[in-house]
């Protein structure tokens, strides 16, 4: 039987679900499932250029996982480049640090509902207008 997967610690959810090709009709082809714990890789190594040792830290995972989890990423994203494809961003084996909301209006991310001021554009404000990102559905958090 195989180990099961550790959850990898995610500072910070993206910003967007995905990608979609521009310029482009449709392709038949499935869209690309980019894993949290892939999109969180990329980020750390090439965003806030992190050394493998300080990331792997960072996500609670060893180094080689990192770089398993990173090559991977490297691997889609140039598959999606290529052929076309749209990029979604879901799913995985990840639990944030924090508990991170979303607007449902203006998609704004906020790091807390506790405290939280009404987003600059938005001309409702109250409880039901944000939305938890910190939900699970089975063993994966989306």
């Amino acid at each position: 039987m195989a180990r099961p997967y550790k959850c990898r610690k995610i500072s910070n959810p993206p910003k967007m679900r995905g990608f979609d090709p521009v310029g482009m009709v449709a392709t038949e082809l499935e869209p690309l499932i980019l894993k949290m714990e892939e999109f969180e890789s990329l980020r750390l190594l090439n965003f806030e250029n992190l050394s493998q040792d300080d990331a792997a830290c960072q996500m609670g995972v060893s180094r080689p996982t990192l770089t398993r989890i990173y090559n991977n990423t490297l691997k889609k994203l140039a598959y999606a480049f290529v052929q076309g494809t749209t990029i979604f961003i879901e799913g995985g084996h990840f639990k944030f640090e924090k508990d991170w909301c979303k607007c449902k209006k203006c998609f704004r991310i906020f790091e807390s509902a506790i405290n939280h001021k009404p987003c600059v554009g938005c001309t409702d404000f109250g409880d039901d207008e944000l939305i938890s990102l910190n939900y699970i559905t089975g063993n994966e958090q989306i």
